[in-house]
């Protein structure tokens, strides 16, 4: 009972954490504020104390959020920018291992070079949620955040990767760089592989099903997807390749394996709505769990002080915002480097290329936050390395990854916002163009099915069932033709077409909204049942999602 009553509460304050953000006199981001509820938790005053296995928390809480994440992220732009995604996903991983773990070591002697290592491996993998997050609401270039979504993709298989090989090293004292890689790319391969497979699986399974029974039952198809990533996850970890790989790979190639691209459009709003939540839910435990890993964590302050080789407390606040600012200008150095590197090689193919300027490295640099991979792998740092000897300097790792996932969240919460505020990269953001483009050959698609369905009606109807096709088809035509003309170029008829548009929007909501309180209204009364006011309800709020944009649910 006591499990469940401390997962009813978490969840409870997962829940409650944006509304405490909303009354907050300050704007925080959300990451911060649920760290900061879960230490409360932890508190004498509420007591509550989670045992954090590593294991299990990979099992239950990355696969999907993975999984989400990779079904998500523009194909053709992590295709186009594979090449910034694998430099800072694998390249900078490594060099990130290299500086952190020799400066750690440089600075605080007590900490064997390979223990260095293994906490600057948990401390390589970033987290594109938390950026999502402590940006304030300010719109980040889309190219910069794809890069920084695809990085986060893919950084966490290696830097967990090299981890392992680092705990190896620290257990047995040797290494061997060339078995290390090969390894490597075997875990790397097989957990696409892996991945790739079992969504392949899926999508024959489901093909089959609606074969088989005709139709497609939302609730099941919702169900059985929620269960995909996790089936990719344990096939990958079955086989001892990479499960994190797995449950990306599983989300990329949904989109190329999913049987319902067609006219289910209450499957894909019920996947939309049920998968915003396990991401919200999942994210907000994460933060929980780390506030609630807090208290324990500075309680053993003077312990991991002894570890670090003794001197005053504040030494170890130093040794934290030390390695953070450390990885900061390793970041920045990456970047600059591999940015020098891209326009040398443009100046020897003579093409042409704009020069990034400094604030977007330093954008990119910030941007690197830590969070949940990195919290999960310090805390699975074996506690002995053999029968009573322990692992050298454990809960100072712990303490000094734990403060570094703080100040990064804290760095990329100040400097993320000011930074990103107005920032263009060099070239057209396509967006623009392509959404205004698809508006058009969408309408002029409307326009043509409008004019075959009158065709059809005409040929089987009388007169008045003629006269009647005629003026419904001008109607319907007539909205299609303002899409038509807001979505040309600039200009004065496309300018006057679009205030039209916003115009009729700002009205059909005000329509909406009132016909949703005379709903109320009518129900309060007891003119009409729930089971009549749920029915007409959802069409209501499925029509003011397609006009504001917003998921139903």
């Amino acid at each position: 009972m006591s499990i469940v009553m401390t997962v009813l509460v978490l969840l409870l304050v997962v829940a409650l954490s944006g509304a405490v953000l909303r009354i907050l006199p300050f704007k925080l981001p959300l990451p911060l504020v649920q760290i900061a509820l879960g230490a409360i938790l932890a508190m004498p005053l509420f007591g509550m104390h989670v045992q954090f296995d590593p294991d299990l928390f990979f099992l239950l809480f990355i696969p999907p959020l993975l999984f989400a994440d990779g079904w998500r992220i523009p194909k053709r732009e992590l295709f186009l920018l594979r090449g910034p995604i694998l430099a800072l996903a694998i390249g900078l991983v490594f060099f990130t291992i290299l500086g952190i773990g020799y400066f750690v070591h440089w600075m605080i002697p007590s900490v064997p070079l390979a223990v260095a290592f293994a906490l600057a491996a948990v401390l390589s993998p970033t987290d594109a949620v938390a950026v999502t997050s402590i940006t304030g609401g300010t719109p980040v270039p889309s190219r910069l955040l794809h890069i920084i979504q695809g990085e986060a993709l893919l950084n966490d298989a290696s830097g967990l990767v090299a981890l392992q090989f680092a705990i190896v090293a620290a257990v047995t004292g040797h290494f061997s760089l060339m078995d290390a890689s090969i390894e490597f790319v075997v875990k790397a391969l097989g957990g696409i592989v892996a991945g790739a497979v079992v969504s392949w699986l899926f999508g024959q399974i489901r093909r089959r099903m609606i074969r088989w029974t005709g139709e497609v039952d939302p609730s099941s198809q919702v169900a059985l997807l929620l269960l995909l990533p996790f089936a990719a996850y344990l096939l990958a970890e079955h086989f001892d390749v990479s499960g994190i790989l797995a449950a990306v790979a599983a989300g990329i190639t949904m989109n190329y394996t999913d049987v319902l691209k067609g006219g289910h459009v209450a499957t894909r709003m019920q996947s939309g709505s049920v998968w915003s939540m396990v991401e919200f839910t999942f994210n907000g435990m994460i933060f929980l769990l780390l506030g609630l890993q807090l208290p324990g964590v500075l309680g053993n302050a003077k312990v991991d002080l002894a570890q670090a080789g003794g001197g005053h407390l504040w030494y170890l606040a130093g040794y934290i915002l030390a390695i953070t600012l450390a990885l900061v200008l390793l970041r920045f150095i990456w970047v600059w480097v591999s940015l020098r590197f891209v326009l040398l090689r443009a100046l020897v193919r003579n093409e042409v290329r704009p020069r990034p300027g400094v604030r977007l490295i330093w954008t990119t640099a910030l941007a690197g936050v830590r969070g949940a991979i990195t919290l999960a792998g310090v805390l699975s740092l074996p506690l002995m390395i053999r029968e009573g000897v322990p692992f050298p300097t454990r809960d100072l790792m712990i303490f000094l990854a734990s403060g570094v996932i703080l100040c990064t969240l804290i760095f990329g919460a100040i400097g993320l916002p000011l930074l990103v505020k107005g920032l263009k990269l060099p070239g057209e953001d396509p967006r623009v163009r392509e959404e205004r483009e698809a508006r058009a050959f969408t309408a002029q698609a409307a326009l043509h099915g409008i004019e075959n369905e009158q065709r059809r009606i005409e040929r089987e109807a009388d007169e008045n069932g003629i006269a009647l096709a005629s003026r419904v088809a001008a109607r319907v035509m007539s909205d299609y033709q303002q899409r038509l003309e807001a979505a040309g170029e600039e200009g004065d008829v496309p300018q006057k077409a679009r205030a039209e548009a916003g115009t009729e929007r700002a009205m059909r909501l005000a329509a909406l909204r009132a016909e949703r309180t005379e709903l109320y209204r009518l129900r309060s009364t007891h003119h009409i049942n729930d089971e009549t006011m749920g029915t007409l309800l959802r069409e209501i709020d499925l029509a003011e999602a397609a006009l504001t944009g917003l998921h139903a649910g």
